[in-house]
């Protein structure tokens, strides 16, 4: 009974769907760590004060971390493996499929020792650390503040 719950709940066409919604949510994360540090950098020199909002910086420093982390501790990206999983549900192991998709993939994944990875991710996350240094994030002091 549970196998036919599981069968019905997590069919093939739902799980592509779900695989192809991780996909683009994965590649939505790349961007923002890559267009972040750019935003930073262009942002600062344009005198835009958003792109040293606190919350944004600590969310795309985070976010490098993560990536440099799993990458110098050997592990696979959780959104690879269950956008994986859930091709394998969806009984589409390879990468076939629409035109988007094929496209969002040959931008995400792509083949390199995986010591190019480390050191892409370490020099990536150093320009990233460089910035909190030449641009350092405003954090808000709610002292000041006048109480409303």
């Amino acid at each position: 009974m549970s196998n036919v719950r599981q069968l019905v709940l997590l069919g093939p066409s739902l799980s592509l769907l779900l695989a192809n919604a991780v996909l683009v949510i994965h590649v939505g994360i790349a961007a923002f760590v890559v267009a972040g540090l750019l935003l930073v950098i262009v942002g600062n020199l344009q005198h835009w004060g958003w792109v040293n909002n606190a919350w944004f910086r600590v969310a795309h420093i985070a976010a490098i971390g993560i990536v440099v982390a799993e990458s110098w501790l050997g592990f696979v990206c959780p959104l690879t493996t269950l956008e994986m999983w859930l091709r394998s549900r969806a009984g589409d192991a390879s990468y076939g499929g629409g035109f988007i998709e094929h496209w969002l993939q040959q931008l995400l994944y792509y083949s390199a020792p995986p010591w190019v990875f480390v050191a892409a991710y370490t020099v990536f996350a150093l320009l990233v650390l460089a910035t909190w240094w030449y641009f350092p994030p405003r954090f808000k002091s709610r002292i000041h503040e006048p109480v409303a």
